[in-house]
């Protein structure tokens, strides 16, 4: 009881949930945004000019029926763009968030599950992909990467008011 009474203050909450729930909390946010758009503009850029290479890195994990490889692998570049779009200008922020959220986990699986299969290969997150030497493989720092990038995406979903989005703007 002690400890909690020292962590308020007056006005009621604690520092930190006043500083999450306010303006420092939307600043912040602001800034997880814009980086979740930057990544999914980085990665949907780099493969949207060669779709062929974009398939060829689905093909490569060896999951999806052959059927489904060229229409993720056409597509999924395009979902990453606009993400990136609607995260720029903060439209339908915690619904790009969620399905940012569930991309990241499908891309953290199939890459775990190219590890656990030992398929060697480059993920093509950012462009190329495909079958590499088994020394060229970067698994953990891939899925580490992924969970930081997922970690944005959560916070998003649970704080979605950022500053200079249009979600304020529609709502004010």
């Amino acid at each position: 009881m002690a400890s909690q009474q020292t962590a308020e203050r007056p006005g009621g909450g604690t520092a930190l949930r006043r500083a999450v729930d306010g303006l420092p909390g939307e600043w912040f946010g602001l800034v997880v945004r814009l980086g979740l758009a930057v990544v999914w503009a980085w990665a949907g850029l780099a493969k949207i000019a060669d779709p062929a290479e974009a398939a060829q890195a689905v093909r490569a994990y060896e999951i999806l029926p052959e059927s489904l490889v060229k229409p993720v692998g056409y597509g999924l570049p395009f979902l990453e763009v606009t993400l990136a779009l609607l995260l720029l200008i903060g439209l339908g922020t915690r619904i790009v968030a969620v399905v940012s959220a569930l991309l990241l986990l499908a891309f953290i699986a199939g890459i775990a599950s190219a590890w656990a299969r030992g398929i060697s290969i480059d993920c093509g997150c950012f462009g190329g992909g495909g079958a590499v030497d088994s020394s060229k493989t970067e698994y953990a720092q891939e899925i580490a990467r992924d969970t930081g990038f997922l970690l944005l995406a959560a916070w998003l979903v649970w704080r979605p008011r950022t500053k200079l989005s249009a979600d304020a703007w529609l709502n004010a």
